[in-house]
């Protein structure tokens, strides 16, 4: 009997090991798809340096090429109050990493017939109709600035969401003082308000910007998941589920770390090593007023792998198709073309497609990289990137105080990756 029982517990975590190995991507060595190993030994040494200065406390890194996983690594602590060790299975916040899987959402109901990127915002959601937009003079006078609205000359539309050119803004981050000093007034965010709040407040302050003329980083995601939630009639988070995550396998994303999960989301240290201040990130542990398309999402390195192989595929993995080629074509474009840029969030020499930027040259920035690679990022420590150029999907995780040195950690992995290409 007790044989029986041992064969049986065999037999089960075998069944489950299979099970997570048949959901993760194929590993291979690095040299089988063109990478060195010594370079990649190289990634884990500053890393694990980094670490040690106290930059942050832990990362998840994978690299992956032609569809195989040559690179993936967990160093350092998971959780620093705990002394709890990294892991390939930590939960990050996503932050910003949520705006692609909304902007998939939303590129899957064009696909379905039910909305078009053309369509005026206000279609879907009738409040944001007959908006105004402040706009700047100088006054010579009083050598300031001041504002005046204007009505909008033309409604946004769902192809502005997705690109960032809709007007809407990040009231903290505006160059806009008015529009700034109604965000604040009115309580527009994107956390803790309700789907309903969100919307309605935003109908009561101006636009930043003329739809159209001016690219400028917004809660323009998170509009366009109120949309994707009044066309599909159920909440963000259902539809990613149902459409995106359980599709692709990506066990571990959502907008909810349930409880038997908790024990693996990563945590920043207590106190901001630059700053001193407390470093309060998104409680993902318990439900949000709304399922924010632009912010709120968790999930591992492993399942972002998972996504970003459907793109870097043209929409499709493991003989699941979300999105058709075209379309994935069509969102890795350059959308912003001779538009103005009126933010400093888009890097030289990148424009933006529908849900993340995109490289337009080799040159001009100062990070290696390929023309018609696409990438983002999220602002408590997480990015990721993928290269059609070089068949390579990369992912990054951290977990800290969102700021410029999370930017500066991301792009010293991406430094030391890219030299790894040796084929």
């Amino acid at each position: 009997m007790k044989r029986l029982i041992a064969l049986l517990t065999l037999a089960t975590w075998i069944a489950l090991t299979a099970i997570t190995w048949a959901d993760a991507l194929p590993t291979v060595a690095p040299e089988d798809v063109g990478l060195s190993s010594s370079k990649l030994a190289r990634v884990t040494e500053v890393v694990k340096g980094e670490v040690a200065k106290g930059r942050y406390p832990g990362a998840v890194a994978l690299v992956a090429r032609r569809g195989k996983i040559a690179y993936f690594e967990a160093l350092g602590q998971r959780d620093p109050q705990a002394g709890a060790p990294m892991t390939k299975d930590t939960i990050f916040r996503l932050y910003s990493m949520t705006k692609p899987f909304t902007s998939v959402a939303a590129m899957m109901l064009v696909e379905d017939g039910r909305i078009m990127l053309g369509d005026p915002v206000s279609k879907h959601l009738p409040k944001l109709a007959n908006l105004q937009v402040s706009v700047p003079r100088f006054d010579p006078d009083s050598g300031k600035a001041v504002y005046a609205l204007v009505p909008a000359e033309r409604e946004m539309t769902i192809q502005d969401l997705l690109r960032h050119t809709s007007g809407l803004v990040y009231g903290n981050n505006t160059g806009n003082a008015k529009v700034k000093e109604l965000y604040a007034k009115e309580g527009v965010d994107w956390n803790n308000v309700t789907p309903s709040e969100q919307i309605e407040r935003l109908a009561k302050v101006p636009l930043a910007h003329q739809p159209g003329m001016a690219w400028e980083y917004s809660l323009s995601t998170d509009v366009l998941g109120r949309v994707v939630e009044a066309v599909s009639g159920v909440s963000l988070g259902q539809f990613f589920a149902e459409r995106i995550f359980t599709p692709l396998k990506m066990t571990d994303s959502a907008f909810l770390v349930p409880n038997g999960k908790v024990v693996r989301l990563a945590q920043p240290f207590s106190k901001d090593p630059v700053t001193g201040n407390p470093v309060k990130l998104l409680d993902v542990t318990v439900p949000q007023k709304n399922d924010a398309g632009g912010a709120g999402t968790a999930g591992t390195a492993a399942d972002y792998a998972r996504f970003s192989q459907m793109l870097l595929n043209g929409g499709q993995l493991d003989g699941v198709r979300l999105l058709g080629r075209a379309t994935v074509a069509h969102m890795t474009a350059d959308h912003v073309g001779d538009i103005k840029v009126a933010s400093s969030t888009l890097a030289r020499g990148y424009g933006f497609g529908l849900g993340f930027a995109v490289r337009k040259e080799t040159g001009l920035n100062a990070m290696t990289g390929s023309a018609g690679e696409y990438r983002w990022g999220g602002a408590a420590g997480t990015a990721f990137w993928i290269d059609p150029k070089e068949q390579m999907v990369v992912v990054w995780m951290t977990q800290g105080q969102p700021g410029p040195v999370r930017g500066q950690d991301r792009d010293l992995f991406r430094q030391l990756v890219q030299a790894a290409i040796v084929d």
